[in-house]
């Protein structure tokens, strides 16, 4: 029998997206700005997704916001976790209530830094290498990961795809379920950045 059934006592609870996002932003920005150029994206794709050997996961928000410092290489991303959209509607309240626990633990958020000499100021397309903190289900974890960032004309595109252990981040899979959700998330990002004076 499949897990993702329907509880008659619950409902999805979906927040609306708060302005605290932008906040976070702002006062992340604040610390490193030095009257540079800061990249901004707003509305940053962040998906998820998992094999399983009885049902896929695949999820998606348009919502999270990113900044990116391109002098000091200070990267910044927080997302509310209830704004994952799933095509399962099940799968999103038990993504949420069981999992994620959202009410206790809204946002996911991360803040690292480029590895990388590159000039970002500069027209072309670069491998990077980010490493920093990703906090989620309030649990911090340092991660290395790869990504793309294509810059031209004043138009920043970033690309990143890496996995997230869900034990790392003591998120339990009850045993009753195991086979239908995958240990091992793949989180893939995809942001488009404005250019704003620091």
């Amino acid at each position: 029998m499949a897990y993702f059934r329907r509880r008659s006592d619950k409902r999805i609870k979906m927040k609306p997206f708060s302005g605290i996002l932008i906040l976070s932003l702002t006062a992340a920005l604040s610390a490193t700005a030095q009257n540079n150029s800061i990249w901004i994206s707003r509305n940053a794709d962040i998906s998820l997704f998992s094999s399983a050997p009885i049902e896929n996961i695949d999820a998606k928000s348009t919502q999270g916001v990113s900044a990116i410092n391109p002098r000091t290489r200070d990267v910044y991303f927080k997302v509310l976790i209830t704004t994952f959209q799933f095509r399962n509607s099940l799968m999103q309240e038990h993504f949420n209530e069981d999992f994620m626990e959202s009410d206790k633990y809204p946002y996911a958020e991360f803040r690292g830094k480029i590895q990388d000499s590159t000039d970002l100021e500069k027209d072309g397309t670069y491998s990077v290498t980010v490493k920093g903190t990703l906090s989620i289900h309030n649990v911090s974890k340092v991660y290395t990961v790869q990504g793309k960032i294509d810059v031209s004309g004043g138009k920043i595109t970033v690309h990143s795809r890496f996995d997230v252990r869900l034990a790392d981040h003591h998120i339990t899979i009850p045993k009753l379920v195991v086979q239908n959700i995958a240990e091992v998330i793949q989180v893939t990002i995809d942001a488009s950045y404005t250019a704003s004076p620091g």
